[in-house]
């Protein structure tokens, strides 16, 4: 589909409106972007393109990093490489949840039986959620993203995306849940995954585990309260802003180093109100400048608790309950009497009447001191997170593991990174794991957990011998799905089994995309030919989680690494220089852009963006794309205004050196994309572009209307340039260079080769154009200072200077109107035109 020359056919009016909608249809029908599974793995080049949640609208933040991908996928198409570009949505998980939640105002209660003819309020109200029973509930996650992802799809086709749709793929599909069970499943086989109940970061509002990367630290007020216990024979005191988790008092810990309580380590102190003995210990993370040095271990009130509580070996007297409220009943070695004034009671509200409690037996040393600290959020939550002790799975990561730690550092220095110091980040991130990844979540919308548990005589569940499917069966649902050897009357009871009832992290399922979009185990032809795959374009902020996850489900599963390349980008920024974000509600749609611009110009803004740096909005840079895209227009009717493409030969010396400074662009711009930086190739190409129109077509022009061998090898030079221009350009402004590709060639310049240096003709020096194109700059500059016409005559002109030699004088004296030009070519480094106007 290279094309062949014909005779022009140029438009009267040529104009960017409506091209998208013109060649996106001709693309689908001409199957202009299929994928080419008859090539060998050698000539393919794939992509995992990352699955955009489906949980609302795209914004240009999604176009900019998106676009960056297609530039490199056009690229490697034209250069004849059969290019895999699936799409998927991810559409499971929490943010479709809290979407579907607010759009139809109802809310998830497992506990509820299927209504088969349930429809949502019709006025729903956020406020007063309508309980729904689970199925029901996924049925309109279900209904929801099918219209989200529907919109998405056109957004992605008007963009210019040249993803093959016959490759979609969504993460709750059943593609994507059998890939992700059957992976959970070896890892199971393996050892990978395992069950534990253990100390788990909760975020109370969503009443769901979180992982360690799905944290963020933000700035919290508090307070810190001086508390007394009793040590014996001398008070000690504790600051602490958590004063509501003394009746889970189970430690207080010192710096071995801190002579203020180093007699007192092995000893006991009581906790003020309850009187509780705990010990007094020491362990290097107790910090003697913080507060008074002396720390209370709660189970659990941070992170360092959990520490301590396990290489301490403590006891466990936990208090917080999965919805943030104190449990009803103290642990069993504390008073029930006082603990009655804090039972039920929200974090907050406990706090309050602990403080008054601690107020009332004179154990609180003076007034509550106000502080600002970091405190851990779930990235999408709005309360800090508390840590409760629930039952969860975990994948092996190399969190606990220094081999595989180390295994999988490894694994991140096989990849070619682009830029290259995002390695470091990956590192950081894998070198500072604090344990196993948390892979269960107690959510609806997901792929289940595909196990299930025998129940004992007295009907409670056997967590140490689960029961897993045959991979053949999958997908399953182990809350509607009979396990082998039971049927569905044993569900729930005595002797019978139970369905897990957690879903999967979605970044459990996410980590798989390379598997689920090549057939993993499914269409075996297929993903050889596609895995490992050549490219992994993502935004740098999830490096820790979708990146490392990938690489260590690939690791785990397959023994390499899942890609070659890893291309990261950065984030677009508002005017105030703060990452967009649609939970920050900074977000600015696309649409508009498009429909005032034009897709080639918010392509143009996007690829200007280097890889991995963050960059600001700007229409500013859409309107110079729009003005790029007008010009090629124009420029490419000129030249093909000229008259038919004829074959010739290029015998002048501005021709020459204009095509030769045109196959360094080429050689420039190719090495560019093969190292990841579009950017580069733009800058490039544009930068050419502009100075081909504004010098060589001004100074060929009069040579180019004529006739004989030197207009001939005008033609000829213009033409070749045209097209090569118009290749470069390509991966960056589909529509236009497209368009005017069809006004004179056959197929697509999509499927066209990508221009090589070599089919450009040699002997040409870069710098004869360059001299010339600044002679005549000079000329213009002194006609326009004596405010006369372009077109007035120069009687005497006189170029002098070393560069003088590289002028070609017919082009400069027809283009500048010169009567008389002397050319003094001494080797004076100063390059400088002397003008008389007639």
């Amino acid at each position: 589909m290279t094309g062949q020359p014909r005779t022009p056919q140029v438009p009267a009016k040529p104009s960017l409106d409506g091209l998208e909608s013109t060649w996106v249809r001709r693309w689908d029908a001409d199957g202009v972007h299929r994928f080419d599974r008859t090539r060998p793995r050698a000539e393919v080049y794939s992509i995992d393109t990352p699955p955009p949640t489906v949980s609302g609208s795209l914004h240009v933040g999604h176009v900019f990093s998106y676009t960056h991908t297609d530039t490199v996928a056009r690229f490697h198409r034209m250069r004849g490489r059969a290019v895999f570009y699936p799409m998927g949505w991810d559409d499971n998980g929490l943010p479709t949840e809290r979407r579907v939640q607010n759009f139809f105002g109802v809310r998830c209660d497992p506990s509820l039986p299927y209504d088969p003819g349930f429809e949502p309020p019709a006025e729903p109200d956020p406020r007063r959620q309508l309980p729904v029973s689970r199925r029901n509930f996924i049925e309109l996650c279900e209904r929801l993203t099918a219209v989200d992802e529907r919109a998405f799809e056109e957004m992605w086709r008007r963009i210019g995306l040249s993803v093959d749709w016959d490759h979609l793929y969504t993460t709750i599909g059943d593609r994507a849940r059998a890939a992700s069970q059957r992976a959970f499943l070896r890892n199971l086989a393996r050892g990978e995954a395992y069950l534990a109940e253990a100390p788990t970061l909760w975020d109370v509002t969503f009443r769901t585990a979180v992982a360690q990367a799905e944290l963020e630290d933000r700035d919290h007020a508090g307070a810190f309260h001086r508390i007394r216990f009793d040590a014996g024979e001398r008070p000690v005191y504790v600051e602490t802003t958590r004063p509501e988790l003394l009746p889970a008092c189970v430690a207080l810990v010192t710096h071995p180093d801190d002579e203020r309580y180093r007699e007192l380590v092995g000893r006991t102190a009581r906790t003020p109100v309850f009187g509780v003995e705990v010990p007094i210990l020491a362990h290097r993370l107790a910090d003697p400048d913080k507060g008074s040095g002396l720390v209370m271990v709660c189970t659990f009130g941070d992170v360092n608790d959990v520490v301590w509580w396990r290489e301490l070996d403590l006891p466990t007297r936990p208090v917080l309950g999965r919805d943030g409220r104190l449990l009803p009943d103290p642990p069993a070695d504390v008073p029930a009497g006082p603990y009655s004034r804090l039972a039920g009671k929200t974090v907050f509200s406990a706090k309050e009447a602990m403080v008054e409690l601690l107020r009332e037996s004179g154990d609180l040393d003076d007034d509550p001191r106000p502080v600002t600290r970091p405190v851990k959020f779930y990235e999408k939550g709005n309360k800090p997170l508390e840590i409760v002790t629930t039952r969860q799975w975990y994948l092996r990561n190399g969190g606990r593991d220094t081999d595989l730690r180390d295994a999988l550092l490894e694994r991140g220095r096989e990849l070619h990174w682009h830029p290259p110091y995002m390695r470091a980040r990956y590192e950081n991130w894998v070198a500072g794991l604090a344990g196993d990844w948390l892979v269960s979540r107690q959510r609806f919308f997901g792929v289940p957990i595909p196990v299930w548990y025998p129940l004992d005589d007295s009907g409670e569940p056997v967590h140490d011998r689960p029961i897993t499917p045959a991979e053949a069966l999958l997908p399953v649902d182990p809350s509607s799905d009979v396990p082998p050897g039971y049927t569905e009357e044993q569900r729930g009871r005595p002797g019978g089994f139970v369905g897990d009832p957690d879903v999967m992290d979605t970044w459990a399922t996410s980590s798989l995309t390379p598997q689920i979009a090549g057939g993993w185990e499914r269409d075996p032809d297929l993903f050889g030919r596609v895995f490992p795959y050549d490219l992994r374009p993502q935004a740098h902020d999830i490096i820790r989680t979708w990146l490392f996850s990938t690489v260590v489900r690939a690791h785990a599963e397959h023994g390499t690494v899942p890609w070659t390349d890893v291309a990261l980008s950065g984030w677009i920024l508002d005017p105030d220089r703060k990452k967009m974000s649609k939970s920050k509600g900074n977000v600015v749609t696309p649409i508009a852009l498009l429909e005032e611009y034009g897709s080639d110009a918010v392509r143009y803004w996007a690829a200007s963006g280097r890889p991995g740096t963050d960059t600001a909005f700007d229409t500013g840079q859409i309107k110079i794309g729009r003005r790029l895209a007008i010009k090629i227009l124009n420029a490419s009717k000129f030249v093909l205004g000229l008259g038919g493409v004829r074959a010739g030969t290029v015998t002048e010396p501005l021709d020459l050196a204009m095509l030769a400074g045109l196959a360094d662009v080429v050689d420039e711009t190719t090495r560019a994309f093969e190292g990841y930086d579009y950017t580069r190739a733009l800058e490039r190409t544009e930068r050419f572009f502009w100075e081909f129109c504004d010098d060589y077509l001004e100074l060929v022009k009069q040579r180019a209307y004529g006739e004989g061998a030197g207009a001939e090898s005008a033609r000829v030079a213009l033409h070749t340039a045209l097209s090569v221009l118009l290749r470069l350009f390509a991966p960056f402004l589909p529509f236009v260079t497209e368009e005017v590709w069809s006004w004179w060639q056959e197929g697509s310049v999509h499927r066209a080769a990508w221009p090589e240096p070599g089919e450009l003709p040699a002997g040409g020096d870069p710098a004869v154009l360059a001299a010339t194109a600044d002679a005549l700059r000079q000329i213009r500059k002194a006609k326009s200072e004596a405010r006369v016409s372009m077109r007035a005559v120069v009687s005497h002109a006189r170029v002098s200077g070393a560069r003088a030699r590289g002028v070609v004088p017919t082009d400069l004296n027809a283009a500048g109107h010169i009567a008389e030009l002397d050319l003094d070519t001494t080797p004076d480094p100063d390059f400088t035109v002397e003008v008389t106007l007639a």
